[in-house]
């Protein structure tokens, strides 16, 4: 006990020592199908599909893909906003034996075109959105990728006609290069659905996704997360929510879904953990705030998984007001830190605590939850059924710390990754001496179990839920032909958690610039949540006694201006 002091703080139906079987993900959606057939298990754009039709999309999906020669040990790419697509192109990938590929639009040209050459991926699904598809139209020829799926949003609404006529209107369709590159996403499906089983003969052994997570030295880590992996961090959602309040009933639940399924809080909270227990998934192609509200009041939807972000733009919407929020019944918050204050107003207008867990792509990506109720201001929790946490000595890599102090927390769990995708040492050097995974955060247990981050390891910034690598940033802004040297920050942001600013000097006769010039010239260099967003030029940066930038001096006087 005195080595797991988490387990007095439990909710008195949450069992940390549950039992945990290692299963094959697509056994989930097999589940739910067998148990609820007739169910809704998505609504989108007032289509709805039960578990019986999202089964047998997902099957069909399956054949096509092992007719495209889809089978163990093939890396099959989802590029794909938050729309039914991707729910059944996923199962699909799953029941055709291969393994997920996920990509975010958020990413610049080159580092697709890393992670599609890292990852070997010869085979993605996209839609004909001009968000999405030129990007990826571009990589054909360009990398390795042979051949793009493409679906269209109108074929998943009640009205295609209509949702394209719209779309096309509004420019937001892209014209598809229809050659032998490119095939249909209905097309695919167009078949009896009797697809070839994969038997998966160690879902501990066997990689279901690879997740990217960013790299300090500018390029993503494919985190290995398999069968297992995934599967478990399923169960630990299902076996923590059991200490709700309002208990989630199995077939009686519905999500909002908001957060875009390229990110790994989505994929297993939202879609895995909802279909585990039977949900009607209502998905929201972006998220919007109004119409976050209108679902939430208007289809009486119980559960809400979100960034701080999105929490704070429903409290700070002019028509909050208008609207009962009291169907709720369970609301959690991922990605970043929750401040306080929000989390209070939050419940304030809903009735509805919101639980605050933190977790990595890495642990895919549970590790803490706050139970309901009990849970401590300023914490991320204690740690989920089935993992343990300890703090790693910042001094002495071969000790952990007691109770109270500060040091890395480091994780352990049947949730934790395989390890990265083709990188060795980076694997070795994120383990302990012991075994456990080194998350790169600076915490403290207290006595009851409950967690505190304080700072972070890793030179990494918090940006909407989003991991922002200063360094990425710094080289990117370093090809600017006025700068001499650069600086990336972390400044507290009221809606994203923090932003990114450049402390900059300039070379001898050089230019200056505004920030939205800079912005301008890194527009095709950075992603969209990684963009500069405060800047300072000076005529020198802040330097250690050997010559180093000091970042430490930067924050420091960063933190006194705001202060004063």
């Amino acid at each position: 006990m005195s080595d797991m002091p988490w387990l007095k703080s439990y909710p008195p139906k949450v069992h940390w020592d549950v039992r945990i079987e290692p299963k094959p993900v697509q056994h989930i959606l097999a589940h739910a199908a067998s148990n609820w057939p007739d169910r809704p298990a998505i609504e989108f754009m007032g289509k709805r599909l039960s578990y019986r039709e999202l089964d047998d999309l997902s099957s069909r999906v399956a054949k096509g893909l092992q007719q495209l020669g889809v089978k163990p040990g093939v890396h099959v790419g989802l590029f794909l906003p938050n729309t039914p697509h991707c729910m059944i192109a996923f199962f699909g990938v799953m029941k055709a034996g291969g393994t997920v590929v996920n990509y975010s639009p958020l990413d610049a040209a080159k580092v697709l075109e890393h992670k599609i050459g890292d990852s070997r991926t010869d085979l993605l699904f996209t839609l004909d959105l001009a968000a999405l598809y030129p990007q990826m139209a571009a990589m054909l020829g360009k990398t390795r990728l042979a051949k793009l799926i493409v679906g269209n949003i109108g074929e998943m609404s009640p009205a295609p006609d209509a949702v394209n006529a719209q779309l096309k209107a509004a420019k937001q369709l892209a014209d598809v290069a229809w050659d032998d590159r490119h095939l249909g996403f209905a097309r695919l499906a167009d078949n009896d659905g009797r697809y070839a089983p994969y038997p998966v003969a160690d879902p501990k052994d066997t990689v279901a996704v690879l997740q990217y997570t960013g790299g300090t030295t500018g390029l993503p880590k494919g985190a290995m997360l398999t069968h297992a992996n995934l599967s478990a961090a399923v169960d630990q959602c299902v076996e923590q929510t059991n200490g709700t309040l309002r208990k989630l009933e199995p077939g009686g639940e519905r999500f909002l879904c908001v957060l875009p399924p390229f990110h790994i809080y989505a994929l297993t909270a939202n879609m895995l953990f909802g279909l585990r227990i039977g949900a009607e998934l209502v998905q929201h192609a972006r998220f919007d705030p109004k119409a976050a509200l209108d679902d939430i009041a208007g289809k009486e939807l119980t559960v809400f998984l979100a960034v701080p972000t999105m929490f704070t733009a429903l409290i700070d919407h002019p028509d909050t007001p208008k609207y009962s929020l009291h169907t709720l019944k369970y609301c959690g918050s991922g990605g970043a830190p929750l401040p306080v204050e929000v989390g209070q107003r939050y419940t304030a207008i809903t009735g509805c605590e919101v639980s605050e867990g933190w977790g990595m792509t890495e642990t895919s990506p549970t590790g803490t939850f706050s139970p309901q109720g009990s849970s401590k201001p300023g914490s991320c929790g204690i740690p989920s059924p089935g993992i343990t946490i300890k703090m790693l000595s910042l001094d002495d890599p071969t000790k952990y710390v007691p109770l109270g102090e500060k040091g890395e927390m480091c994780i352990r769990g049947p949730n934790v990754m395989k390890g990265y995708w083709n990188k060795p040492e980076a694997t070795a050097e994120s383990t302990t001496f012991d075994g456990f995974f080194r998350t790169g955060d600076v915490a403290y247990m207290d006595e009851d179990g409950f967690i505190f981050i304080v700072d972070r390891c890793k030179d990494m910034l918090l940006c909407s839920g989003f991991n922002v690598y200063p360094r990425v940033l710094e080289e990117a802004i370093y090809q600017h032909p006025s700068i001499r040297e650069v600086a990336v920050i972390g400044i507290p942001d009221e809606y994203r958690g923090q932003s990114p600013k450049a402390v900059v000097s300039l070379k001898a006769g050089a230019a200056g610039f505004t920030l939205k010039e800079l912005q301008a010239f890194l527009k095709d260099k950075l992603g969209k949540h990684e963009m500069i967003q405060a800047l300072e030029i000076r005529d020198e940066l802040p330097k250690t006694p050997v010559g180093k930038i000091s970042k430490k001096d930067l924050v420091d006087e960063e933190a006194r201006k705001r202060a004063a």
